[in-house]
């Protein structure tokens, strides 16, 4: 059984001390309910993973990104710890070799299924936290989540939000976003613009080292607001 999860044990970064924490974290209910010598199955672990991933993440987010605001935290939190992000690393990881399922999922598809791969990645970090504490889960972050959060942050980075505001302004039958500069401040080598965005009725102001900068800001201020 040692061997058997070695490749996915250099997949997450983490190996584990006692196999049998993991053997549970892939343990689905069904071979629980279908094997009377089974004792128990992920779901504790997948809640406890779930909370440990959320904390670990909020961590990371809060000491690497020190400009960010509370709201663009909690978006890429959101979008790396939501059920799809997570299936979609289940699916990376190979996870469906190693499910232990009962015969009825199994042959339904349970194996490929991305609520259980999703429910796995979460009690995969449950037991690494029961096996190793927050050294292990943290390994398993750094070698499986920065990749994903860091696509995130690119993916987001390329987003428009200002052609998004004009679509959602002239969508719901507002004017054009108009954008002011309200103040420039600091020395010539170091300007601070801020700027005013008027859109959908309401008014947002943001600052940064740029108009265009400012601009894209106040525009995602906006459409937190009103998306």
């Amino acid at each position: 059984m040692k061997n058997s999860y070695r490749t996915l044990e250099q997949a997450i970064g983490y190996r584990f001390k006692k196999k049998a924490v993991l053997e549970l974290a892939l343990t689905h209910p069904s071979f629980r309910y279908e094997n009377p010598s089974a004792n128990d199955d992920n779901q504790r672990l997948e809640y406890l993973g779930d909370a440990v991933l959320s904390l670990i993440s909020a961590d990371y987010l809060f000491k690497h990104n020190p400009e960010a605001r509370e709201g663009d935290m909690s978006k890429l939190r959101s979008r790396l710890t939501e059920d799809r992000k997570l299936a979609q690393i289940g699916v990376a990881l190979g996870l469906s070799e190693f499910l232990k399922l009962g015969h009825g999922e199994e042959k339904n598809g349970g194996a490929q299924r991305p609520s259980n791969l999703a429910d796995a990645v979460e009690a995969l970090i449950g037991a690494a936290w029961i096996d190793g504490g927050a050294r292990a889960a943290n390994k398993i972050f750094r070698t499986v989540f920065i990749p994903e959060l860091d696509e995130l942050k690119e993916a987001s980075a390329k987003s428009n939000p200002k052609g998004d505001l004009q679509e959602y302004a002239q969508s719901h039958g507002f004017d054009i976003p108009v954008y002011e500069t309200i103040e420039t401040s600091g020395p010539e080598h170091n300007r601070v613009f801020t700027l005013k965005v008027t859109a959908c009725g309401k008014i947002w102001n943001a600052s940064a080292s740029s108009k265009r900068e400012a601009e894209r800001l106040a525009a995602l201020k906006a459409l937190e607001d009103v998306v």
